[in-house]
């Protein structure tokens, strides 16, 4: 069996998350205290407790969704699991991929916490609420999408930003293009488009303040060779080079998530076992659409326990 690791992105935080991996497993409780104290914040209590729109807010969720993810592999670790030993490739969807970089070495628990707090508020930022948006396509695929882009943006920023998986496409930009395009989807071939609830236009050129902001961020950071090869969002292809991770996570603000490229690539490495390290089951959903891959989400202490029991067998 050839097995990769995956790690979830915005969209998958939910209020309670994570709780009991800290009630069950002390090394998961360490990782919750240790993003606290990097952030000089309590960012475990507002994941706990709420408010719902406060952990909402991306500079909140971003930490706190890559905080559920490392308090499952330090839980999965204390149980003699080994990622380097087990595990052919990691990948983690938007700022999921830090979440990869974390677990794989690359970057510390605490530099890691520091920079999605960094980078949720400069895409924040980026945009002052309400000019931007995005819409998810149904039913159409990649070359659809771009061409409903190009058509609907009359000048402004309008362009594919997930490419998430066959059928399920995700366009980002100005407000009013994307108005336009989600009027226009069903003449490229959706059979449905729909308005995100997000609160600014991710993975598009209108991120290119945040970009900057984490070019400078990233430039402060050391980064060393993962244990694992990270499979890039922006290149759907496995890299471990330090100074190529911090090109790819500044490319990648701005830059298209490659998701259904990336999982295809797993696929055809000979991957035919994913988990999906954190809250929610969005990824592994996804990855089951692949013929002869199995997939299972790795977020309760029940999840974490079977998984556990399977790596280590």
């Amino acid at each position: 069996m050839s097995i990769a690791f995956v790690f979830p992105g915005q969209g998958s935080q939910a209020v309670g998350m994570g709780a009991g991996l800290a009630q069950a497993f002390p090394a998961a409780k360490a990782v919750f205290d240790e993003v606290d104290e990097a952030l000089d914040q309590k960012l475990s209590t507002l994941m706990w407790e709420g408010p719902e729109a406060d952990l909402t807010l991306t500079e909140n969720a971003q930490p706190a969704l890559m905080a559920v993810s490392l308090a499952a592999m330090r839980a999965l670790e204390a149980t003699g699991f080994s990622l380097a030993d087990k595990v052919a490739y990691v990948a983690g969807h938007s700022l999921g991929e830090y979440s990869a970089l974390a677990a794989s070495g690359a970057l510390s628990l605490a530099d890691t916490a520091r920079l999605l707090k960094i980078r949720g508020r400069a895409m924040q930022e980026a945009v002052p609420v309400g000019e931007g948006a995005m819409a998810a396509l149904l039913g159409a695929d990649l070359p659809q999408a771009q061409e409903l882009a190009e058509a609907a943006s009359e000048g402004e920023c309008c362009q594919a930003a997930n490419d998430n998986a066959a059928g399920q496409v995700v366009i980002s930009g100005k407000k009013t293009a994307i108005e336009r395009a989600v009027a226009l989807a069903p003449k490229f071939g959706a059979r449905r488009a729909v308005l995100l609830p997000v609160s600014a236009p991710f993975h598009c050129a209108l991120m290119q303040p945040a970009a900057e902001a984490m070019a400078a961020a990233l430039a402060d950071v050391s980064i060393s060779e993962p244990c694992v090869p990270v499979v890039a969002n922006v290149l759907a292809a496995p890299i471990t080079d330090p100074e190529d991770i911090r090109n790819r996570l500044v490319e990648q603000v701005t830059g298209m998530v490659r998701w259904r490229e990336t999982m295809q690539f797993l696929a055809e490495s000979g991957v035919d076992k994913i988990y999906e390290v954190g809250s929610g089951r969005v990824l592994t959903g996804m990855a089951r659409r692949l013929d002869g891959v199995d997939a299972s989400s790795v977020g309760t202490p029940e999840e974490l326990e079977s998984a556990a029991a399977a790596l280590n067998g």
